[in-house]
């Protein structure tokens, strides 16, 4: 295949025309990398890895700005990419690059996420596993980065307790009450065994 035409498109972008009418746009270091001219003959080959080089460098690309909004783990950035460029070979190369460059580490993500759900939002040990296994991050890695949070539960439970259920509280014989306000714990991840001790704690110290 013979390539006519190599022009400027927009950016960082060219567009690259073939005698037979085709016309591909391809990244500017994709053009310097291969030496692609006007009159140059390619093979079908040399075509597909042209466009996979040129396409690999987009998605990199578009990840790293993805990056510098927000954190992601292995698994988000690969459904990311997978959902624009469509390619399982091509979004896992880039992830994978992204891991080798310590870009995306999901140890690192899930300490964290477990830093920010255990002492930030106060969620007890099961829902803060759950929010960080919903980010990608598998069982083992998200339990490891939750470790040093387990003796949180506690000192958690009573400030919630104090600053958002006291007004449920305040009768201790109001099982009604008292009830919302377990079930309001329960959402936030603690057991019923540990919601039990706070509240009879709780009711020892305001008496």
């Amino acid at each position: 295949m013979k390539i006519e035409t190599v022009r400027r498109y927009k950016g960082s972008t060219f567009s690259v025309g073939f005698e037979d009418g085709r016309t591909i746009y391809l990244n500017a270091d994709t053009i310097t990398d291969f030496e692609i001219v006007q009159g140059m003959e390619v093979s079908r080959e040399e075509l597909k890895e042209i466009i996979y080089s040129s396409n690999f460098r987009r998605s990199y690309q578009y990840a790293l700005y993805c990056l510098d909004y927000r954190d992601y783990s292995a698994k988000e950035m690969y459904e990311k990419l997978l959902d624009k460029y469509k390619s399982e070979r091509l979004c896992r190369a880039v992830v994978e690059k992204l891991k080798e460059s310590s870009i995306i580490d999901d140890e690192r993500y899930a300490e964290r996420l477990a830093r920010r759900f255990a002492e930030v939002k106060k969620y007890g040990y099961r829902r803060s596993l759950r929010e960080i296994m919903q980010k990608g991050i598998d069982e083992f890695t998200a339990e490891d980065a939750l470790e040093p949070y387990i003796g949180l539960s506690e000192e958690n439970l009573q400030y919630l307790i104090e600053s958002r259920y006291s007004r449920y509280l305040e009768d201790e014989t109001d099982r009604k009450s008292i009830e919302r306000a377990k079930r309001g714990l329960v959402t936030l991840g603690y057991t019923f065994d540990e919601i039990n001790t706070a509240i009879r704690k709780y009711f020892n110290n305001i008496k």
